[in-house]
């Protein structure tokens, strides 16, 4: 006979989280770098009266549990409201990233089928660009007030703070379903129309806990918390809600994500912890260098998004920051693993440690992986056999949203990338399995080669793709973007891998380029490149043959 445990249930809703931090962290500042220009300053107890404000002001205009509400917006404390004031009802918070092409943002509007969409005003010209291709949506609302609208505009609109002026934030959040939809993101749609991957208060809220463990982001009541990552990129990492779980100072960058803007904002703030993509921390790394500015507070960067270049991370060591890898997906909401020192780490010589620091990570307790030779059969984790990488967990997809079709493979997620395990557990993505090179029969890491590349002090940027090659199937070319004022040749670079890797898996040619194509959450757009490089052949041979 079934026996149940005799304990209090309370459903994990994102509403509890924000509501723990207005009671037992009351006074901790949200500081945001409006799109006005000025900084804005609140604490969590105004943000959870903020908004209980808005979802009083979203039931009124007949919002209902499930429906989809849009936000094109940056990190500030008004997008922060609506992450909790619209999944507080029931109803789904979906992220949408600007950065997309304006014919993939309409569509994935449409795809949601979203009632609103709130909007910040440096986004306006791309809301009037896409506002007749989205019929659905009932109301377009910019994160302001009455000032801040424009004149003229193609479609009517509405301000943020007169929606919920008129509300007074006495409000007790429904209870319901912990599996209920909060949160709606989409993929970044370089193969293909954008696929979303819908949260449930219970995923996301597991991955929060999760996430603050001392080995996973070891977050804090004493920690100043920076997402630099946008919160359209799968919900900034989940820090808007892990740091408000712990009662963190949240600091809350905006638009203006350049070394300049962000070194004067962590000195201000006192930020200790922040997260973001390589090319923000190269860029940050290149202001600290340029300028002779020390570094303050600033401890630790989780770098994401992309591999973190090995000289990126000596670099931001140099200036006193740790630089600590980590890896997900959209389709993992999006925290998979994170290198965060084993047990034997300690035990480590610093060249094995060095070995270590550049991998992708550990699990984050939750998450589970696997990885698979090209017949299915699981690989052993001795760091070498490298494999498919395949994940299970508390917050993977299992189906796509619009879908009734499992994502699934025998109770696993395909991730795409290829991976090796070693015996303490790290995982080290070598490549995405559609990046890899295969040249002769034996498979090169486009990974490795670029960050050769970008550890030459003449290459700001570095692609590696495969190109068709009459005799070896593929040979790898390297695409660079150089660095402001450099002389480097294309045959410098080359002797460059010299005893770096072997003779055969140097690239046969370099093409300097002016800028590399970016996918909307910053990553290279390498079927552009395959694209536009495809049948590129070269008189260069490094290899011996």
């Amino acid at each position: 006979m079934q026996s149940l445990g005799q304990m209090m249930y309370a459903p994990m809703l994102l509403s509890s989280i924000l509501e723990q931090a207005a009671r037992h962290s009351a006074d901790v500042e949200i500081v945001s770098r409006r799109v006005e220009g000025d900084v804005h300053r609140y604490t969590y107890r105004d943000c959870h009266a903020r908004s209980m404000q808005l979802a009083q002001a979203l039931l009124a205009r007949g919002i209902q549990t499930g429906e989809r509400i849009g936000t094109l917006a940056w990190n500030g404390y008004r997008h922060m409201e609506l992450y909790y004031g619209v999944s507080g009802i029931g109803a789904v918070c979906h992220t949408i990233n600007p950065r997309l092409f304006p014919e993939q943002i309409a569509y994935i509007i449409n795809h949601a089928r979203d009632r609103f969409v709130f909007f910040d005003a440096s986004f306006a010209a791309l809301v009037e660009q896409i506002a007749g291709q989205c019929p659905h949506v009932e109301a377009w609302i910019m994160l302001g007030d009455e000032t801040a609208l424009p004149g003229k505009f193609a479609v009517p609109l509405e301000c943020y703070e007169s929606l919920i002026a008129g509300y007074s934030g006495r409000f007790t959040w429904p209870q319901f379903d912990e599996q209920q939809a909060a949160l709606l993101c989409y993929t970044s749609g370089t193969t293909g129309n954008p696929k979303g991957v819908l949260y449930s208060h219970r995923s996301t809220t597991l991955m929060a806990y999760a996430s603050a463990l001392p080995d996973v982001l070891a977050l804090s009541a004493s920690e100043t918390v920076a997402p630099v990552v946008p919160m359209f990129h799968v919900n900034a990492w989940g820090l808007p809600f892990s740091a408000t779980l712990v009662g963190a100072k949240l600091v809350l960058p905006g638009a203006k994500l350049d070394g300049e803007s962000l070194s004067s904002l962590f000195e201000q703030e006192g930020v200790t912890m922040s997260a973001g993509v390589p090319t923000v921390w190269l860029g940050f790394v290149d202001y600290m260098r340029r300028t002779g500015r020390t570094n303050g507070t600033f401890r630790r960067a989780i770098v994401g998004g992309a591999a973190c270049p090995p000289h990126l991370a000596a670099s931001l060591e140099e200036i006193g920051v740790k630089a600590v890898h980590a890896w997900g997906m959209t389709e993992l909401s999006p925290l998979g693993t994170v290198c965060t020192p084993s047990h034997s780490y300690a035990r480590k010589s610093i060249d094995e440690r060095r070995l270590i620091d550049v991998k992708q990570g550990r699990v984050v307790p939750g998450i589970d992986l696997k990885i698979l030779d090209p017949n299915g059969d699981e690989l052993p984790w001795d760091g070498k056999s490298a494999g498919e990488l395949m994940t299970r967990g508390h917050w993977v997809v299992d189906s796509y949203f619009g879908t009734h079709t499992s994502a699934l493979e025998d109770g696993w997620f395909r991730t795409g990338d290829i991976a090796t395990i070693d015996a303490d557990g790290y995982m080290h993505i070598t490549d995405r399995s559609k990046d890899m090179i295969k040249s002769g029969g034996e498979w090169i890491s486009s990974i490795e080669l670029e960050n050769i590349a970008v550890s030459h002090p003449e290459v700001a940027q570095a692609a590696c793709i495969a190109c068709a090659h009459p005799k070896w199937d593929e040979r790898p070319l390297l695409i660079v973007v150089a660095r402001e004022g450099s002389t480097v040749t294309a045959l410098e670079l080359l002797q460059f891998y010299t005893g770096k890797v072997s003779k055969w898996c140097v690239p046969d040619d370099v093409v300097f380029v002016a800028d590399l194509p970016l996918t909307g959450t910053g990553k290279v757009q390498k079927l552009m490149l395959r694209q536009r490089f495809k049948e590129h052949f070269t008189d260069f041979d490094m290899r011996t043959v």
